[in-house]
């Protein structure tokens, strides 16, 4: 949908006059060129959009069509994307622990290609989901990124050639090496030290006889969440990456990723209005109809901050901000510059469609989240 009134603020004067907030709008444009940015700056590496970050229908669907393949951590998400025009042969099993009845399912439903981190995975594999292609995710660092998730998924670098061997003995077949250096991660060093153990992972193997042919760089890859935020670019970070994957790697290697945040995440507006207000502890303190329960549940689970936007203009004034329930935890801010507001008046968030609507409680303490508007 094109905003004919020229500007994001005009177009959320618009969906409030023919929807409800709170609202999530999730605008094709800004994955398209997401997507399209991606493939620019690194063209030798197949993505595997992480749904878990976003899985509205209508985002998958887009993704499909442009050629995108998938990254699903249960066999729910996997049935999911199959339902929605995903081919078996475009997704990753990416959870290193799937129960037996996930990979039974993924044997039925031809889904052979994921990871693992350790033994007692791999006689499950083998077991429920025979002659599977696997590749061995090893622990690599996530200094600076916003959520360490090598805290706990990922083998010992120096066990992977035994595992990728032992994946070979029961019938499986190690491609290669996965690792994710962390969410938001804005420390290029993190992708080149893994890539650097990769390779050595990679040269180690040669000489066991395995043919390793597989990366996955996980994701990672850092949006602004702010408008002032000056960590370092996606298009930078690539360019460091595409010199080290050409230095280190023989040229029949391939590349995979799992972009989650880096996709969908500036996609996302959440248009809020303030249904309550107060002063207290020496400041304006306003109620919010949506909170961490909901769409702002980014703020718990995935550490994640935002800038908070109104409509009005004006001197702005030391000012708190809480969700609707009767939680306290359920403050999204104490010290927010905002102009004066009263109730109906707009609070909204760019940049937050990653990991907030996908994460949200329904209907806790009879709060419903945003109705997604996709445009």
């Amino acid at each position: 949908m094109k905003n004919k009134g020229g500007g994001l603020e005009n177009l959320i004067r618009d969906m409030l006059k023919k929807h409800k907030s709170p609202i999530m709008l999730i605008r094709k444009d800004i994955l398209l060129g997401q997507f399209e940015q991606f493939r620019r700056y690194l063209p030798n590496v197949r993505p595997y959009y992480a749904i878990k970050a976003n899985p509205n229908p209508d985002v998958i669907k887009t993704f499909v069509k442009l050629g995108s393949c998938f990254d699903v951590a249960s066999a729910a998400e996997m049935d999911y994307v199959l339902s929605l025009g995903a081919s078996p042969g475009d997704i990753i099993f990416a959870n290193t622990i799937k129960s037996a009845e996930d990979l039974e399912q993924a044997h039925k439903k031809k889904v052979k290609f994921m990871t693992f981190d350790n033994e007692s995975e791999l006689y499950k594999i083998a077991r429920y989901c025979p002659n599977a292609r696997v590749l061995c995710r090893i622990k690599v660092d996530n200094v600076g990124s916003t959520v360490e998730l090598s805290l706990k998924f990922g083998a010992d670098a120096d066990q992977a050639i035994f595992l990728l061997k032992k994946a070979k003995s029961l019938g499986l077949r190690p491609l290669g090496v996965a690792f994710h250096v962390g969410s938001q991660c804005v420390n290029v060093k993190n992708y080149v030290n893994a890539l650097k153990v990769t390779s050595s992972i990679f040269e180690e193997s040669k000489r066991v006889g395995l043919h390793l042919k597989v990366v996955d760089i996980g994701g990672g890859f850092p949006i602004r969440h702010f408008d002032d935020d000056n960590h370092v670019t996606f298009r930078d970070m690539a360019s460091q990456l595409r010199k080290y994957m050409k230095k280190l790697f023989e040229k029949d290697v391939e590349f995979i990723a799992e972009p989650g945040r880096f996709f969908v995440g500036p996609a996302g507006v959440l248009v809020t209005q303030v249904i309550g207000r107060t002063f207290r502890n020496n400041k304006n303190y306003y109620y919010l109809n949506d909170g961490v329960y909901a769409d702002f549940s980014g703020m718990i689970f995935d550490h994640c901050r935002y800038e908070f936007k109104t409509l009005r203009r004006g001197q702005k004034f030391l000012s708190a901000l809480a969700g609707p329930t009767c939680d306290s935890l359920d403050t999204l801010s104490l010290n927010e510059d905002l102009p004066e507001m009263d109730v109906g008046n707009v609070v909204y968030v760019k940049n937050i469609g990653a990991y907030s609507s996908a994460s949200a409680v329904p209907n806790f303490n009879g709060f419903k989240p945003a109705q997604t508007l996709f445009i």
